[in-house]
């Protein structure tokens, strides 16, 4: 066995919860070992919907009356303090519902005669590898499984010494008909969410002779020094020694989100099962250990950091043992930031959609929140980590998505709100949903903001800066950037102060007592919307210089950053929330909108502004401690920003913490009821939800290096608890790589290596000491010895209070 991060489980899966995650991106099964060997199947294009579902739903909103005139009304009543009429107003302007990601099949790899051995199951984190050890009659087989993003395809192969008996057979939850070794699938066009509760059916398929042909396709190919017996969807395999199999899949859905010159409108279903055939085909006839090492190599590709906390790595960890209910915090840390990593690489890949709620696995034909791509806050979460880990082709599907909303939003802020540019509200799905959900009933807390796609660019505008490929920037970033700053151009209007505000404006999720008494979340100018409208302004006029283009855009940035509403100080002296001194209905409220400057953004900093920083600070500490993955991982990462890294790992602690309650109830969002930790590692609200797992990694690596505001800061909220570790291949802007290590709380050695052309000189900081060194193109610099030559240090966390 080679030298890396191993997960172990003393016995198969005996729920969803408990299997093991694997995937390429686009193909992802859920692993649960066992004599049954079941592998739950999901393909990242198969949701329900169609590509015109958006623009028909913009179609139908604007029927009913919404539009330019009424947001005028809208904007009248806020003005004249009737909050009830606008609400009411604005129910016009929500379409249905974005569509679900849905299951696709399963595949039963059945050993006759079969027990696991102990450990049952080993999952490889650096080689995305599961191993499995099996005792048959006579012997053992030894099963391992992954998911090959070279192969496009899931690859099962069983060796033994002894001759083994195997059953294959393939279902599906959707509608399906089997076919030689495979299955054929019909995906509904129209899946309501949970909350959808009139909706009947829930799920909706086409009727015959319908424009989008809702259709997937499964495939499997055997080698085997076996017998086989075939029959559709199913086999049977005798007296073998070794038996590979290959598994994959192909839909409309796919050939629609590559796009290749309008090829999905052409192609048969035919060819969709082609597709899916010729690539078992293609790997069945390959030595299994070709395969295996073609894989291999590409996953450590993909693999440039690497978290040592305490010191402790490389080994077999059991993961009830060491990881739910272990004492060593360091290692713990280190095993769910690579962990995260792991999935991330595993559900996000050049070519495939971006990873959704769910990453790419989900068993639920109505899952938690259709499993989609929620864009105030758990979208972006998923990507935080790609640019800080290196994982650029993970991030590339998000940016494939931004280009996609750019485009149907673009009419939906000229149709709907007579604006230039591009706008995407709170939700969004595998066709680039762009309007505002609800179907007119939907609370304005979530449904009503206008500030999904800004806060999409922000992710776009971090993935320039880690790397520093100006070319990027200027063909893919840059585009979709600019589109947002002219939507925000249109939508900022005067306030009777003369400074530009927001109308209307909500932070999500939260809400707030109106004048009548009852809650609302619908106001003027959040806090939010500020911090995301100056720095995306900021930003755009960055990159126009970057670019050494000549915008006209520029002097409209310009004369609107000059006149931007100013974000309040409340009575308390917390940072106001919205523009008015309001009662919150929720004052530890799970989301941190309000904090956006603050983290993942930096244009809420001490050296910025030191009143409204200590302001935030203050408004971060009343919202108090976690209540679910992703919001445990969000204040971690604004703990870590404030330099507060004992704060950072009493909540990690917290987030690891073992959920013993009902994984499949969704558990309510007041933070009454915390998630934690399933028994596979993936984080729970509950239901489960994959942002926490991938905030974790971006926010342990916040306490480890941070670069925002122009200084790269070494160790800047380690605490007392991490006294040991070695950290390698963390992302800093301008296209900077840190590798660090530290002795008993005290940084050892510390380089930075530069992977973007031209020299330039950057500031470090380490505790109280600050240098500027120059970093060649391409080269690197050792930094430790000069940093700590530098004059005073005072060691230890930093908090900014």
């Amino acid at each position: 066995m080679s030298d890396t991060l191993r997960l172990s489980w003393s016995a198969p899966a005996d729920r969803w919860e408990s299997a093991v995650p694997l995937g390429n991106g686009r193909i992802g099964a859920m692993a649960f070992g066992g004599a049954t060997g079941r592998y739950a199947l999901n393909d990242a294009t198969v949701w329900s919907g169609t590509p015109d579902g958006p623009a028909a739903a913009l179609r139908d909103v604007l029927a009913g009356g919404a539009g330019p005139e009424r947001l005028a009304d809208v904007r009248a009543a806020l003005d004249a303090g009737d909050v009830r009429t606008a609400e009411r107003l604005l129910m016009s302007f929500e379409g249905p519902y974005s569509q679900e990601y849905l299951p696709l099949a399963d595949l039963s790899v059945a050993l006759e005669g079969a027990a696991a051995e102990s450990p049952a199951r080993v999952l490889d984190l650096d080689e995305g590898v599961l191993t499995e050890r099996l005792r048959v009659p006579g012997g053992t087989v030894v099963r391992r499984s992954w998911v090959s993003a070279p192969a496009q395809a899931l690859l099962v192969e069983l060796t033994s010494d002894v001759a083994f008996a195997a059953s294959l057979s393939l279902t599906s939850p959707l509608w399906s008909t089997p076919r030689d070794l495979g299955l054929d699938v019909e995906i509904p066009v129209d899946g309501a969410p949970l909350h959808e509760t009139s909706v009947e059916p829930p799920l909706r398929y086409a009727e015959a002779g319908a424009d989008f042909d809702a259709f997937a396709a499964v495939a499997v190919a055997l080698d085997t020094d076996g017998s086989v017996d075939a029959a559709p969807a199913r086999a049977t395999v005798r007296g073998a020694h070794r038996l590979l199999i290959a598994l994959s899949t192909s839909s409309r859905a796919e050939f629609w989100w590559a796009d290749a010159d309008g090829e999905w409108r052409t192609a048969s279903r035919e060819a969709i099962r082609d597709r899916a055939a010729q690539r078992v085909d293609a790997a069945a006839r390959r030595a299994p250990s070709a395969l295996l090492a073609e894989h291999v190599a590409d996953r450590r590709r993909h693999a440039r950091a690497r978290f040592a906390i305490g010191g402790r790595r490389e080994g077999v960890w059991d993961v009830d043992r060491d990881i739910l209910h272990g004492d060593d915090a360091q290692l713990r840390a280190s095993v769910i930031a690579e962990y995260g990593a792991y999935l991330l690489a595993s559900s996000s890949r050049i070519g495939g959609p971006p990873a959704n709620l769910q990453g790419i696995w989900n068993d639920q034909l109505r899952p938690a929140w259709s499993s989609n791509y929620t864009i105030n806050i758990n979208t972006q979460m998923n990507y935080w980590a790609a640019p800080v880990l290196g994982l650029d082709d993970a991030f590339e599907p998000l940016l494939a998505l931004v280009e996609h909303l750019s485009r149907t939003g673009t009419d939906v802020a000229r149709d709907l709100y007579g604006a230039r540019g591009w706008v995407a509200h709170h939700n969004s799905d595998l066709w680039g949903w762009s309007l505002p959900v609800g179907g007119g009933h939907g609370a304005p807390s979530w449904a009503i903001w206008m500030m999904g796609g800004v806060w999409l660019t922000h992710n776009l505008w971090d993935a320039y800066e880690y790397g520093g490929d100006v070319d990027l920037l200027r063909a893919r970033i840059w585009p979709v950037m600019r589109g947002a700053a002219e939507f925000c151009l249109d939508w900022l209007v005067p306030a009777p102060d003369g400074t530009l505000r927001t109308s209307p404006s909500t932070s999500p999720e939260n809400s707030f007592v109106a004048d009548d008494g009852d809650n609302t979340a619908l106001g003027l100018t959040a806090a939010s919307d500020l911090f995301l409208i100056r720095a995306l302004f900021e930003r755009a006029l960055t990159a126009i210089a970057v670019l050494g283009i000549d915008d006209p855009l520029a002097a409209e940035l310009d004369r609107a950053l000059a006149m931007l509403a100013p974000v309040g100080i409340g009575a308390d002296g917390r940072l106001r929330e919205w523009s008015a001194e309001v009662v919150e209905s929720e004052p530890l409220h799970r989301h941190l909108s309000p904090l956006i400057g603050m983290h993942p953004l930096d244009v809420l900093t001490r050296e910025r502004d030191p009143e409204l920083f200590e302001a935030g600070v203050r408004l971060l500490d009343a919202r108090g401690p976690g209540a679910m993955g992703w919001s445990w991982a969000w204040k971690i990462a604004m703990r870590a920003r404030i330099g507060d890294g004992e704060t950072a790992a009493q909540l990690l602690g917290e987030a690891l913490t073992p959920f013993e309650g009902d994984a499949t109830r969704h558990g309510p969002v007041d933070g009454s009821e915390w998630g934690g930790l399933l028994p596979n590692l993936f984080s729970t609200h509950p239901p489960f939800q994959i942002d926490g797992n991938l905030g974790f990694p971006a926010s342990i690596a916040e306490m480890l290096v941070q670069s925002h505001g122009g200084v790269v800061r070494l160790l800047p909220a380690l605490p007392a608890a991490w006294t040991d570790g070695d950290v390698q291949g963390l992302g800093a802007r301008t296209g900077l790589v840190v590798d660090l290590a530290w002795r008993e709380g005290v940084l050892v050695s510390a380089s930075l290596r530069s992977i973007r052309g031209g020299d330039r000189r950057v500031t470090v900081a380490y505790g109280d000491r600050r240098i500027e060194l120059d970093v060649p193109a391409g080269g690197a610099v050792d930094v430790a010895a000069a940093i700590l030559d530098a004059g005073a240090l005072t060691i230890g966390a930093h908090d900014a209070r």
